[in-house]
């Protein structure tokens, strides 16, 4: 019997250990793995963005909807691909060496190869809602800092034709996954205190999860457009100081 009751509890202390190294794996694979092949392929994306940029001289490039007007009978801008990088965003708050590729759409591949523009939304620029999705945890963690963003912080993206510059105007705002008119072309989360507009604008809206390793929660972050400028101008201020 005793010998027994000695292989139970031994087999149930491997059992614990072998649990335990599966729970230490998985992790290691959460914190680290997903976070390395995540940089990576966000790496990839920014340096095939600026490969093809450099390959396309900017007087050939699309007019840009935010400095070029439209004239009548020409074609529209070409449609951001889904899947695929169209611009770069940098964050300043976040560190110098911020910089993320925006990839059309939100799906999970999308989101584990850079910060997704959800479909629909405004095009880069333009009137309406910019609306633009990032983890915050896992596959890189590009919006980990999120809650750190504060009134007047820049966020600057360039599509390869020019240079704009959003002013984040308070600070993130926690609601819930189905306040989905935080991306409204004008922004009305449940909470209509909460927004700062009143009138259509070109703005963008920032998403990502709350708690960090949770969802239960979304935080939100909206800006105005500030300023463009031609990317032969040289970067904005907002990258220089």
């Amino acid at each position: 019997m005793t010998l027994t009751v000695r292989g139970i509890v031994r087999t149930v202390s491997e059992l614990c250990v072998t649990v335990g190294a599966l729970i230490v794996l998985l992790v290691v694979y959460l914190l680290y793995w997903t976070g390395v092949r995540a940089n990576h392929a966000m790496d990839d994306e920014v340096g095939a963005l600026q490969d093809r940029w450099a390959r396309t001289p900017v007087s050939s490039a699309p007019p840009s909807p935010a400095t070029t007007a439209h004239v009548a009978g020409s074609p529209p801008p070409a449609a951001y691909r889904a899947g695929q990088p169209f611009a770069i965003m940098y964050i300043p708050r976040f560190g110098a060496d911020w910089h993320k590729p925006v990839i059309q759409g939100t799906g999970t591949d999308d989101l584990q190869h850079g910060l997704g523009h959800y479909t629909g939304t405004a095009r880069l620029g333009t009137q309406g809602n910019f609306a633009v999705a990032g983890h915050r945890r896992t596959y890189g963690d590009p919006f980990e800092d999120f809650p750190e963003l504060r009134p007047g912080d820049k966020v600057v993206l360039t599509d390869g034709v020019a240079w704009y510059t959003y002013v984040i105007d308070r600070p993130p705002y926690l609601t819930l996954p189905d306040d989905i008119g935080v991306i409204d072309p004008l922004p009305a989360p449940l909470d209509r205190s909460a927004i700062p507009y009143t009138a259509p604008g070109r703005y963008l809206t920032l998403t990502t999860c709350d708690p960090p390793w949770g969802h239960s929660h979304r935080l939100i972050a909206w800006g105005h457009l500030d300023a463009t400028q031609p990317v032969e101008q040289g970067m904005p201020r907002a990258l220089l100081s």
